[in-house]
C-alpha cells in the first residue's frame, strides 16, 4: 500500500522529470519542511524561452500545483505573464501525474477557510501584546510595516509555511 507521502514525493519526481525534458537539465528542485507546499521546480528564465523564469509547485493537499513566472507569487506579472501554451502544457503535464493544476490567480483571491495562515497568527499576535498592554504599531489598514497587503490568499493555505 502506498502513503500519501510516498503518493507525493513520486508526483513531485513525475512534475520535476517532465520539467527537465522540456526544459532542461538548468532546472533545480527543492523541498521544504514543515510547509503546506511539498516542493518547487524552478526554471530560469534562459532555458524558459519566453523571457521569464518559472517556477512551479506542488502542495501537501490535495494533489495542487500552481505556478508562475518570476522569482515567485509576489513577482510583477507572476500570474499575467505565464504564456497559455505553457499553462496548457502544465496543466496536461499534471494530469499525467496524477495531481490539478490550479492557476496562480485563483490561489491569490482572499482566503477565509477554516485553517489559519501566517496572517492570521499575526493578528492574534497583535490583539494579545495590546491586550497585555504592550505598544503595537498595528495602523489596522490590512499591510505590514513594507505597505504589503496581510489579507490571508489560498496559495498562503496550500503553498506556504505552515
Amino acid at each position: 500500500m502506498t502513503t500519501t507521502r510516498e503518493a507525493t514525493v513520486r508526483r513531485f519526481t513525475r512534475l520535476a522529470e517532465a520539467l527537465e525534458g522540456r526544459f532542461g537539465p538548468s532546472c533545480r528542485t527543492g523541498l521544504f519542511q514543515d510547509a503546506s507546499v511539498h516542493g518547487v521546480v524552478r526554471v530560469p528564465t534562459e532555458a524558459t524561452g519566453f523571457g521569464r523564469a518559472l517556477w512551479v509547485e506542488l502542495s501537501n493537499f490535495g494533489r495542487f500545483v500552481t505556478a508562475g513566472a518570476g522569482s515567485g507569487r509576489d513577482a510583477p506579472g507572476a500570474a499575467a505573464d505565464l504564456p497559455a501554451e505553457c499553462v496548457t502544457w502544465l496543466d496536461a503535464v499534471c494530469a499525467a501525474a496524477g495531481c490539478v493544476f490550479v492557476p496562480l490567480d485563483l490561489l491569490l483571491e482572499p482566503y477565509d477557510g477554516p485553517s489559519p495562515t501566517w496572517a492570521d497568527e499575526d493578528e492574534a499576535l497583535v490583539r494579545t501584546l495590546e491586550a497585555a498592554g504592550e505598544p503595537v504599531d498595528d495602523d489596522q489598514d490590512g499591510q505590514d510595516e513594507d505597505g504589503q497587503d496581510r489579507t490571508p490568499v489560498w496559495a498562503d493555505r496550500y503553498f506556504q509555511w505552515v
